[in-house]
């Protein structure tokens, strides 16, 4: 959410915005919204003032009292006025998405998403790489056709050693990233539809129960009023709802693990197959509550971090810098990785990394108190808190550390060997028993 006083002093950068991430939203019905309501509890205060004005009188006559008795009526209807017009004023700030930073490129859609460097080698093969389900399957490493007759299509199991080698990335990103000051997490993986609204990510036509004509991406919990997460960041940000920090404690940095649901609506070909694009995966995710001058700091830090791991693992990556209109609603800025699949010839995304500043923690009202003096409101970056105080909103960064499954993948692929067997990333072999995969 943005500061409304953000938006009376700025609504043309505001519809600017807006028309950069294709969002829809009448800004101007948003301001005069805003003014009724303002007007209405004034006028609600002014009566008030007058009702005590009168009682304090002691005794009062016929005319006082009629004059008070009009003044309960009005107030009791303006009172229902003012209520309605703020929820149809909340109703449309919901709508409104996170403001792109400057440096973020302007696109119509993915096309427009600007590649930054590619790192590491491509796998030479002496023969024509297969695809990473064929193998998987002549290992005996994903069934698709039990799950299917089990829970229908889009789900796999993995087993044996693709097993094995899921827990190996595990503790390998575990090792890695508690240096860097994350406190591991398991995170609930059903939250409730308000939390997940608060972070940005449904809209109230999509709440349980509400008539909507958009295509889900997200599984409803329709008779409980639940929601299946999609990514640990969905329950990690909401968990410190309300909270103020103290400004040593920033960052405060999470690494969670959990299942992850996502109906995959709109997907279609080839990655139906397999566990590409699957309706349950486990997923590590990296999630940030940072002061509200180091998000840009910590973003480029969590991506540092996302290419240590893919370096590690020695598979070649390439960087991606999503344009305006590839953000999504919470974003200001994100980066893709994408790995090297030799079968397909091209990059596939495996990673993300999100600078949500601080549109999901306003709305979540997660602050932190600062030691130092707040700086000028002139000082401030478009679409921020205009800090008049030192209470400020935090900002929240995510980032993959690994989607297991597509990270599977990437080692079945680049990983593959002439006979049909998988090399084990020399990185993982400290925690398996086995430094190859084969019949």
């Amino acid at each position: 959410m943005l500061d409304i006083k953000f938006i009376q002093k700025n609504p043309e950068k505001v519809k600017e915005g807006c028309r950069k991430k294709q969002v829809k939203v009448d800004i101007d019905r948003v301001l005069e919204l805003d003014k009724k309501r303002r007007e209405y509890s004034k006028e609600i205060e002014n009566l008030r003032a007058e009702q005590n004005k009168i009682s304090s009188q002691g005794v009062i006559d016929k005319q006082q009292k009629k004059e008070a008795r009009e003044a309960k009526e009005k107030i009791k209807s303006l009172e229902k006025k003012s209520k309605e017009t703020e929820k149809q004023f909340n109703d449309l700030m919901l709508l409104i998405p996170n403001l792109p930073l400057e440096d973020v490129p302007v696109g119509k859609s993915e096309k427009d998403n600007v590649v930054l460097k590619e790192v590491g080698e491509k796998p030479k093969f002496s023969f024509k790489p297969k695809d990473y389900l064929e193998i998987a399957e002549k290992l005996d490493l994903i069934d698709i056709k039990r799950a299917a007759k089990v829970s229908g299509t889009r789900f796999g199991y993995l087993r044996k050693e693709l097993v094995m080698l899921q827990f190996a990335l595990i503790n390998f990103a575990f090792d890695n990233l508690l240096k860097e000051k994350f406190i591991p997490i398991i995170p609930p993986a059903i939250i409730k539809p308000e939390m997940m609204e608060r972070m940005g990510y449904i809209k109230k036509c999509q709440m349980p129960n509400a008539k909507c004509q958009i295509k889900e991406e997200m599984y409803f919990l329709r008779d409980d009023d639940l929601v299946l997460v999609g990514t640990a960041e969905q329950s990690i940000g909401p968990m410190h709802q309300g909270e103020i920090f103290k400004e040593k404690d920033l960052p405060l940095r999470y690494l969670g693990f959990s299942p992850c649901f996502r109906r995959e609506a709109g997907s279609y070909g080839k990655d139906t197959k397999g566990i590409l694009r699957v309706h349950q995966f486990d997923k590590l995710e990296m999630f940030s509550f940072c002061h509200t001058e180091k998000s840009k700091e910590e973003h480029k830090f969590l991506l540092s971090l996302e290419e240590k791991l893919m370096q590690a693992l020695k598979i070649s990556y390439r960087v991606v810098q999503m344009c305006t209109a590839d953000l999504g609603d919470p974003a200001a800025a994100k980066y893709d990785i994408e790995a090297w699949m030799p079968s397909q010839e091209r990059y596939r995304e495996t990673h993300s990394t999100s600078n949500c500043t601080d549109f999901q923690a306003r709305r979540l009202n997660i602050r932190f108190k600062s030691n130092i003096p707040a700086r000028l409101a002139s000082q401030c970056e478009a679409g921020r808190q205009y800090p008049t105080s030192n209470i400020q909103f935090v900002h929240t960064v995510n980032g993959t550390a690994f989607a297991i499954g597509r990270t599977l993948i990437a080692i079945i692929e680049n990983y593959q060997q002439e006979d049909g067997s998988i090399k084990v990333p020399e990185v993982l072999e400290k925690y398996l028993n086995f430094k190859i995969i084969k019949k």
